[in-house]
């Protein structure tokens, strides 16, 4: 038997272990998750797995104007690492035909779908301790294979978890998660309850923790405009969330509210708190894009490891153009390594740096 190299790992180790995916083959993702791996910094904060078709990599190397130098491996039983160096987990999805841009079709849908697939099984093999994916589009998700309401929903049936998961969204150091998300607004009264709020608020309060806030200190939107204005317009606020509240600080934790979703962000970008949880998907999102848009990142919680993108999409309209900005990417990766038991160091003067790239 040869004896590996000295700068040979093997998959255990105290570097935390992130599954890096490309994303969607048509959109900016390959191009984000090349420029991401070019920067050294990220390649020495952790391991490295890359899952990856090698032509859908080569033309994110083209658009990012850079060349990644990955140790490339057939299968997960031969992974193994070497410090400051990526491993290409090397998949052959598009049969040597290149990326179609700025398109959802099956065959990139089927591809990232694909990666996602092994990303979660190495987590189940005990191979990796997170996954970062470049963006993805749940449209070509869905002719690739998907039948869930969304990846985080097929994640939570891979990893069997049976409590409450939520996508949570930050800018900065605020925090945001939902009670409903990927549902018709139609519907989204109908799903709000005592327990789901309680879900909504423990989940965000659980990963600030594990994150580094101690006493994460959160604020609860209504469901209604102004928050209901005493019952006049609508009674949700009354019957469903203050309970509640009242319910969650019984238990400990620093929930406040319900206050009027068209206000609550003006005092949580002051700082007043450390995340928001409203009742569906655009009371957040909206307000959260609009701050800080490109720095954004989304992060799927109640799973077993961190797992996080960027707040921006797939943006077709400039896949293969070489401009996408990755500062939300970066910043998704640094939260990722941070959860899984590493944190990167990052001075002001390069991430400032790094935010103009």
């Amino acid at each position: 038997m040869s004896t590996p190299s000295p700068k040979t790992q093997s998959v255990t180790s105290a570097k935390p272990r992130i599954a890096v995916l490309l994303g969607d083959p048509s959109g900016v993702g390959p191009e984000m998750a090349v420029k991401l791996l070019a920067r050294q910094r990220n390649l020495d904060a952790a391991h490295v797995l890359l899952i990856a078709d090698p032509v859908v990599l080569a033309a994110g190397e083209r658009a990012a104007d850079a060349k990644l130098d990955p140790l490339r491996i057939d299968s997960l039983d031969a992974l193994r690492f070497e410090d400051g160096r990526p491993t290409l987990l090397a998949c052959d999805w598009m049969t040597g035909q290149e990326p179609v841009p700025g398109e959802s079709n099956e065959q990139s849908g089927r591809a990232s779908f694909e990666a996602l697939e092994l990303a979660t099984q190495a987590v189940l093999q005990g191979q990796a301790d997170g996954i970062l994916f470049a963006p993805l589009n749940k449209h070509s998700l869905r002719l690739g294979g998907l039948v869930h309401e969304d990846e985080l929903r097929y994640m939570q049936e891979r990893f069997a978890v049976k409590g409450f998961v939520c996508e949570f969204n930050l800018t900065g150091s605020l925090w945001t998660s939902r009670v409903t998300s990927h549902i018709p607004l139609k519907d989204v009264a109908s799903h709000i309850t005592v327990q789901g709020v309680g879900d909504a608020v423990k989940i965000i309060a659980s990963a600030l923790r594990r994150a580094g806030v101690a006493q994460p200190r959160i604020a609860v939107t209504g469901l209604n405009p102004h928050a209901g204005d005493g019952g006049s317009i609508g009674m949700e606020e009354i019957e469903i969330i203050a309970p509640a509240i009242e319910q969650l600080r019984a238990e400990g934790f620093d929930a406040r509210g319900p206050f009027s979703p068209d206000t609550v962000f003006i005092g949580a970008r002051r700082g007043d708190v450390d995340a928001v949880v409203s009742m569906y998907h655009d009371q957040g999102q909206i307000a959260m894009k609009l701050m800080g848009f490109e720095q954004g990142v989304t992060l799927h919680g109640g799973l077993p490891v961190p797992v996080a993108t960027s707040a921006s999409g797939s943006a077709f309209d400039i896949a293969g153009k070489g401009i996408a900005k990755i500062e939300g990417l970066q910043q998704a990766f640094d939260l990722c390594v941070r959860m899984a038991g590493g944190a990167p160091v990052r001075v002001a003067a390069q991430a400032t740096a790094e935010a103009a790239a």
